[in-house]
C-alpha cells in the first residue's frame, strides 16, 4: 500500500454549547498547537467554524497512519482536550474519508 493509501483522513463535525463558545475555541486551539508542535505523526489539523452558525465546528485531520492516530488519542495534551470539552460538545460525528485532491499552498 502506499504512503496516501495509509493516511488517516478524518472529519470530525461538533456542536458546541453557544455559551461556551469562546471557551471551546480556545481549548481547541492549544490543542491544535501542542498536536502540531509535538506530534511527527499528525500532519494537519484544520479547524473551521461555520459563518452562520458559529456553534458548528468542522476538524479536518490527517494522521500519517493508524499507529499516529492511536497514539495522538493517548497524549497529554489530546485527553485534557477531551477532559475538558466533555461538557461544552453538545454532538460529535466522526467522518472517515479518503482524498479526492489535497493541496495547499
Amino acid at each position: 500500500m502506499d504512503a496516501q493509501g495509509e493516511k488517516i483522513i478524518r472529519i470530525a463535525e461538533l456542536e458546541i454549547d453557544a455559551t461556551r463558545l469562546a471557551e471551546y475555541r480556545a481549548l481547541l486551539a492549544e490543542e491544535i498547537q501542542a498536536s502540531i508542535a509535538t506530534e511527527p505523526g499528525v500532519l494537519m489539523l484544520h479547524a473551521v467554524a461555520e459563518r452562520e452558525r458559529p456553534e458548528q465546528i468542522h476538524i479536518m485531520e490527517v494522521y500519517a497512519d493508524r499507529q499516529a492516530y492511536e497514539a495522538h488519542l493517548r497524549t497529554p495534551h489530546f485527553l485534557r482536550y477531551k477532559e475538558g470539552a466533555a461538557n461544552m460538545v453538545k454532538a460529535l460525528r466522526l467522518v472517515d474519508v479518503d482524498p479526492v485532491m489535497m493541496q495547499s499552498k
